[in-house]
């Protein structure tokens, strides 16, 4: 047996099954403010535009630009011990959440936990690389991508019960302890995958940066996932509270109709992601942004289809549609990202990836949906933040055209790989 073999004795798939436990908790600890909008909001006096910013600014200012640094140690010592720790921090931020006495409490305990979920990602997205050969790359990453719908719709129902039968801050002090509770479980089981000797103190900021930034598909990628971001959190963050404001919904009845989108549309589009992107791009690599394109192409008519009706029966199945298709990208693209830089850099290039997709993602997306709203208020009254949901969803459109003029690089820019590090120690498991 070899020295690798020796050091890495779990299969590829409990490596996923907690890497996407973690990566649950992690939108799950983010999305839940969603549902307690209104109570939040009521008990600390917020308006829109505040609630806004600590649901999207707050969290993404440093979980934006802490992911590099994190992700650039991670690379360089430890990605298993750098995503524990990021979880635990991340989860205490959370549970400390449920103790805020106003505007600025709240927005700091948020910036909390974006730092530490700043640490959570991209780390991620290399160790999956590392396990899994290329051609099963895509279904892996979309497998761990469960998470974003999974922990989304479970942050809608369990926090709308909770907040239902308890109080909205007894919501946030659970979340955060169930992740602590986690930690130790994850160390113990997920181990980093043996580097050749070097390659870690060799692994340089500047270099990947000067890497992935001369590569037009890493740019169109990134801005086309952030547009999507974009439309993807507010919609989020706000939709509930739309479902309760011009549809007259409970916040249980909006945790429930919200949760069953997220949770059923948003698997299936993450599933289908990674399964289309593996078999379609195999041949043509250029289907990894192209399969992203028309997935938003088809979630745009159905957004808008979805919010303008004002019957909740008619609404449900566009948007269950729109809830598949916005989230799709997901495995393409992340597994695109993977495959511009060399295996000892990627947890650096998916973090400057995803400093560019969360800061426009969930830094914008939610404020400028509360702004909108706050600014249409006079006019449109309880509708209003309807209708700066409806206006966001427009930006779908340019995510596509710039997803499709990225395919056109993408076949350049990739990185072949003869054979992941895993496949020998590992080799009957990652056929399974």
């Amino acid at each position: 047996m070899t020295t690798a073999a020796r050091t890495v004795s779990r299969s590829p798939t409990i490596i996923l099954v907690f890497l996407l436990l973690a990566y649950i908790l992690n939108f799950l600890d983010r999305q839940i403010l969603s549902i307690l909008a209104q109570p939040i909001k009521k008990d600390l006096d917020l308006s829109d535009t505040e609630f806004g910013a600590i649901a999207g600014l707050a969290f993404a200012l440093l979980y934006s630009f802490a992911g590099v640094p994190l992700s650039y140690l991670a690379d360089r010592t430890s990605r298993s011990k750098v995503i524990a720790g990021s979880l635990a921090v991340w989860s205490g931020f959370t549970a400390l959440c449920g103790v805020a006495g106003g505007y600025w409490s709240m927005f700091l305990y948020r910036l909390g936990v974006g730092v530490g979920e700043a640490g959570g990602v991209a780390p991620s997205y290399a160790l999956i690389a590392d396990y899994f050969p290329p051609e099963k790359r895509g279904r892996a990453l979309g497998i761990y991508s469960l998470g974003v719908p999974v922990g989304l719709g479970t942050g809608l129902l369990v926090g709308a019960y909770i907040a239902t039968y308890i109080d909205w801050r007894a919501a946030f002090m659970i979340m955060g302890g169930i992740g602590i509770v986690l930690v130790p479980f994850f160390l113990w089981v997920v181990k980093d995958v043996p580097r050749p000797a070097g390659t870690t103190s060799q692994v340089r900021l500047g270099e990947v940066w000067a890497i992935v930034s001369r590569k037009p598909s890493f740019w169109l990628l990134a801005i086309a996932a952030s547009l999507s971001s974009l439309c993807g959190y507010g919609l989020a963050v706000w939709v509930p509270s739309v479902l309760m404001l011009s549809y007259d919904l409970t916040l249980l009845q909006a945790g429930q109709f919200m949760g069953s989108l997220l949770l059923i549309g948003g698997v299936i589009g993450v599933l289908a992601g990674g399964h289309f992107a593996d078999r379609l791009g195999h041949g043509d690599k250029s289907w990894y942004a192209k399969l992203p394109a028309l997935a938003w192409l088809i979630a745009l008519p159905c957004f808008l289809f979805g919010l303008t009706t004002n019957n909740l029966w008619l609404a449900w199945p566009p948007l269950l549609i729109a809830n598949a298709m916005n989230i799709l990208w997901l495995g393409p693209i992340v597994t695109a990202v993977q495959n511009l830089v060399e295996p000892a850099k990627r947890a650096t290039a998916s973090s400057m990836f995803l400093l560019i997709n969360n800061l426009v993602g969930l830094g914008v997306g939610p404020l400028l949906i509360g702004a909108i709203s706050d600014a249409l208020k006079s006019t449109y009254g309880l509708d209003s933040l309807r209708y700066a949901a409806i206006g966001v969803v427009l930006f779908y459109g340019l995510a596509a055209i710039m997803a499709l003029v990225a395919s056109r690089f993408l076949v350049r820019d990739w990185i072949d790989e003869p054979q992941p590090p895993m496949a020998e120690i590992h080799g009957s498991r990652l056929s399974d």
